[in-house]
């Protein structure tokens, strides 16, 4: 595999950030449909979007997914916030200007033989503007179709994902994070290495602008690093905990769920889908306030939960080791 180098100087240090894209998720599913080689844990999830996915006619998203080689940045641009909405990851997309897109979707073309010279490809060139409009259409049907229903629950993976690597971060450093993040990532003297199957090495030396480092589901099993100034440099790579995600605990799990961790605490773990406060699990499961804030400390010492606070609220979501536990797989 061919290394990407990223380069880190001091003021890099200092900007390296998280961050979660519905929009990411949603080109991430359209990719796996389209590549069985990576659809190996979302078997239970293609199962059950098997009519929808009929539905939608993925050709042009698809002509820009080669699978080695380069998608266009504009289709999936670095979050501007750490938790950006769908809707405004569109608006982005839609504002991209004709000629970068005609550019990037160039370089995206030749990496499939065939795809530049084909009908589709060459109308994408002669009128960029119209090709941003057919796939953010396309995109925003497909979030709709593959992606929104269970959005819920695959943010509150990736948000326990980020605060497990920010703990890791304060705890060691970059070190420390990059350690285990990927096989394929190794940090060493200030210089990130990504190995991938591109053809050729790419320098890049960051320049102060730092990281964006973004957790996702169905990136795996690969890890994706690129971006060209004048974004920020991203790095998108498979969150912990997928191999559990589309398991619902069935009544044998619950069970012997209830027997490990006594019935309260299965109730409350399962019920953290997506986060929630001491009060409103208080209310869901009839128990004292009190009651719950005990369990939940017992979770959390036991790195099935996390906390963080939002306002005035401290909401609680599971780990990613709390997610696998309760889907009844592994990590």
């Amino acid at each position: 595999m061919v290394p990407l180098h990223m380069q880190f100087g001091a003021d890099d240090l200092l900007r390296c950030r998280f961050a979660i894209s519905p929009l990411c998720e949603t080109h991430g599913a359209v990719r796996t449909l389209k590549h069985p080689d990576r659809q190996g844990y979302h078997a239970p999830w293609l199962r059950r979007i098997h009519a929808a996915a009929d539905g939608l006619d993925l050709r042009a998203l698809w002509l820009l997914m080669p699978r080695r080689g380069y998608s266009p940045d504009f289709l999936g641009l670095p979050p501007s916030a750490p938790f950006s909405s769908v809707d405004e990851e569109l608006a982005r997309l839609r504002a991209t200007r004709p000629e970068q897109a005609a550019a990037e979707i160039r370089k995206s073309l030749v990496c499939t033989p065939g795809a530049m010279e084909s009908a589709a490809g060459r109308a994408m060139l002669a009128d960029p503007q119209r090709a941003i409009e057919v796939l953010a259409d396309t995109t925003e049907r497909a979030w709709h179709a593959l992606i929104a229903a269970d959005w819920p629950r695959l943010r509150a993976l990736l948000e326990a994902e980020v605060a497990f690597r920010s703990r890791q971060l304060a705890d060691g450093g970059l070190e420390r994070l990059f350690a285990d993040l990927h096989p394929r990532l190794t940090w060493s003297h200030g210089s990130l290495t990504v190995r991938t199957p591109s053809a050729s090495v790419h320098e890049r030396i960051l320049g102060g602008d730092g990281m964006t480092l973004m957790p996702s589901v169905f990136v795996w099993p690969d890890v994706v690093g690129g971006f060209d100034p004048p974004w920020q440099a991203t790095v998108v790579y498979p969150a912990r905990g997928i191999g559990g995600l589309w398991q619902r605990p069935g009544g044998r799990t619950a069970d012997a769920l209830a027997r490990l961790l006594g019935p309260n605490r299965a109730a409350i773990l399962t019920d953290l889908d997506a986060p929630a406060s001491t009060t409103a699990l208080a209310h869901r499961h009839r128990l004292a306030v009190s009651s719950v804030s005990a369990q939940l400390a017992v979770l959390r010492e036991a790195g099935l939960v996390t906390s963080r606070r939002q306002g005035l609220q401290v909401l609680y979501e599971r780990t990613p080791l709390g997610i696998a536990l309760v889907g009844g797989g592994g990590a």
